[in-house]
């Protein structure tokens, strides 16, 4: 875990604030190629009413759109919470190279906490894994929302 990822993370995390502003789970990601941002996406899933609007699917969308291709070799994920099985499938399937996330996830987590989907041998395509880099605040972002939806519940 390097200052690089760090300052990717924080962009990741910035995404998440926009999540949570509309009432989201604060999930946030982008994608990087040589250096540069390229896409950017967070979660849209309550918004959208559609169950695959999760901040990585978005951001491999878009990313893929912007470079013409569905592979996305050279690139890397950073995301703000472990990718869930959907998204570590979306991963492998858009040959991401990097996956670099912020909280581990442990009721859904694909990259390493629950099994370990992108870097499991028997698919085609493995990509490397940086767990934790700025968990903290990456975690704290989502115990906070939830401990708020729980007070609201509380009130009505």
């Amino acid at each position: 875990m390097g200052a690089e990822d760090e300052q990717f993370m924080e962009i990741a995390i910035a995404e998440a604030e926009k999540a949570a502003a509309i009432g989201e789970v604060p999930i946030g990601a982008l994608i990087v190629k040589d250096g540069e941002v390229i896409a950017r996406g967070y979660n849209l899933r309550e918004t959208t009413q559609q169950p695959m609007a999760h901040a990585e699917c978005l951001a491999i969308e878009a990313a893929s759109r912007k470079l013409g291709t569905w592979r996305l070799e050279g690139c890397t994920l950073y995301v703000t919470l472990e990718p869930c099985p959907m998204c570590s499938g979306a991963i492998i399937q858009s040959r991401i190279e990097k996956v670099v996330y912020g909280a581990s996830d442990p009721k859904a987590g694909c990259a390493g906490t629950l099994m370990n989907l992108v870097q499991d041998e028997r698919f085609n395509h493995q990509a490397e894994v940086v767990p934790g880099v700025l968990k903290e605040k990456c975690g704290g972002m989502l115990s906070e929302f939830f401990r708020g939806l729980r007070q609201k519940k509380r009130k009505l």
